[in-house]
């Protein structure tokens, strides 16, 4: 495969990941809590002694460390400040690795998400409940599906109707 193949497949698999799955909107919940979260165990330890956070910087740090799980975190002083911390903590990680799994999940399980395979599958799982039909259920799947046949007859015709202009051109 050439670079500019590889390329063009991790184009569309960005692609796909950033429209498709959330993502981005679960980064960008993540990173706004995170600001609220370490503004809020900042102004809980000022002016608290012994506080290992002093500055916004470290309070932004400490919520880094706290909600990777890393148990590098410092705890802080206040118990309101760690009344703070611990519910970033959870909030933090299942948001964290919420996206991570949601992510994944909407990622492989879009092209079953599709109009035509949900009809596909309606179909089929229909099909096995035909021995529980009376009889009139049954015309009524006959007139259905023969009006089903002459819907794909017209939609052929019409595509195929459509490209014989253009062949008729070529063969010119």
């Amino acid at each position: 495969m050439s670079l500019k193949q590889r390329q063009t497949r991790l184009r569309r698999f960005v692609r796909d990941v950033v429209v498709h799955t959330p993502l981005i909107r679960m980064v960008l919940l993540l990173v706004l809590l995170w600001l609220l979260f370490s503004a809020g165990v900042y102004l809980a330890e000022q002016g608290v002694r012994g506080s290992p956070i002093g500055s916004f910087g470290e309070a932004l740090y400490w919520g880094v460390a706290a909600f990777s799980t890393a148990g590098i975190a410092d705890t802080p002083a206040s118990g309101a400040a760690q009344l703070i911390g611990g519910i970033w903590i959870v909030i933090g990680s299942v948001l964290f690795f919420g996206a991570i799994v949601a992510t994944v999940t909407s990622y492989f399980m879009r092209p079953m998400q599709r109009p035509h395979r949900k009809i596909i599958d309606a179909i089929e799982y229909n099909l096995e409940q035909l021995n529980d039909l009376s009889l009139d259920e049954l015309d009524l799947l006959k007139e259905t599906v023969d009006s089903l046949i002459g819907h794909v007859e017209r939609l052929k015709e019409k595509y195929i109707g459509s490209a014989e202009p253009a062949n008729a051109d070529e063969q010119k």
